[in-house]
Order: C-alpha cells, then sequence, then structure tokens
C-alpha cells in the first residue's frame, strides 16, 4: 500500500505523514524535503526554486521523474508532497487543509526546522509567504500538469487541521484506513 499526504503549508502533513509510516511500519519520504535538499544544493531558498520553476520546469520535473518511478517500484510507502496523489494514482490519497492563520503560527512555531526556506519573524511575514508559496504552486501545477491540488475531488480523504492536534489527525487517518 502506497499513502499520499499532500496539504497546505503548516496543516502538520510532514508530521503526520512520519507517525502515521512509523505507526504502520512504511518508509516515509517527503518531496518538500528532496526538492528544499536540492534548493540548498543550488545555492536558493524553496522560494526561490518555485519562482524559477514558473518559467522553467527542470525544478519540478526531477521531483515528479523521481514519484513516478517509486510507483512502480515501492509498497509500503508514506510519500509526502504536494502532488504525490497525482504521481501516485495508485494509492490511498490524503489531503490535510488549514485556516492560513494557524497555518502562519504553526510555520513560526517550527521555523528552525526548515533551513530552506525564508526567514520569516513575525505572524504577517508567514502569512504572506505562505500565499506566495500557494500561488506559485498552483501556477506550476496548472501550467505543467492542468491540476489543481487543493480540489477536494483529487482525495479520498480530506481533513482539516486547524483545531485538531497531530494526534487527532493521526488517529482519522488510521481509521479511514482500517
Amino acid at each position: 500500500m502506497i499513502i499520499t499526504i499532500s496539504g497546505l503549508p503548516g496543516s502538520g502533513k510532514s508530521t503526520v505523514g512520519k507517525i502515521i509510516a512509523e505507526k504502520l511500519g512504511f518508509r516515509y519520504l517527503s518531496m518538500g524535503d528532496i526538492r528544499g535538499q536540492m534548493a540548498m544544493e543550488k545555492g536558493l531558498t524553496i522560494d526561490e526554486l518555485n519562482t524559477i520553476g514558473e518559467k522553467e520546469d527542470w525544478t519540478d520535473k526531477l521531483a515528479d521523474d523521481y514519484q513516478k518511478k517509486l510507483t512502480e517500484t515501492e509498497d509500503n510507502l508514506v510519500m509526502e508532497g504536494r502532488l504525490s496523489f497525482y504521481f501516485m494514482p495508485n494509492s490511498f490519497k490524503i489531503f490535510i487543509s488549514v485556516d492560513p492563520d494557524e497555518a502562519a503560527k504553526r510555520i513560526l512555531q517550527n521555523k528552525h526546522e526548515r533551513l530552506d526556506e525564508k526567514a520569516v519573524e513575525t505572524p504577517e511575514e508567514a502569512r504572506e509567504a505562505l500565499f506566495i508559496r500557494l500561488e506559485s504552486d498552483k501556477k506550476r501545477y496548472l501550467k505543467y500538469y492542468g491540476i489543481d491540488y487543493t480540489d477536494p475531488t483529487n482525495f479520498d480523504l480530506v481533513i482539516d487541521s486547524t483545531k485538531l492536534s497531530i494526534d487527532e489527525v493521526v488517529s482519522q487517518i488510521l481509521d479511514k484506513l482500517k
């Protein structure tokens, strides 16, 4: 079984994905981590890489081709990434949403964990960075694939994590998987 987790920045998808993988004894991979590493290797932030990606498809295609290959070779995998559901069509597809104000608060609390992201110091800066990232993602995905990754009809399970703890989100997912 492959489980894909997509969602909005700050929704908890990475944390949830790691916990689900651990509980099920699955491998966990994050496309955000892979793309973040790619950005840092090029001396860029993830936002700078995304901006380049609005004009040059290589920034997405490398990661997307990697996901396609995993579909053919992997099982017992939790893959976290905005378009993982699209490149792994036989997966159990999860989308985690969150209110933008809550997302900004969470990103500020965890800013030390993401070295590939532009540093933000205030809720307003965090919210603006979220907006810029979401707009860039939507623009690139519509341009290259003709899809809106936030469309709930793409997913088997949609969860709003705004007022839920990580444990509550994990519990809802595990209940649905049964």
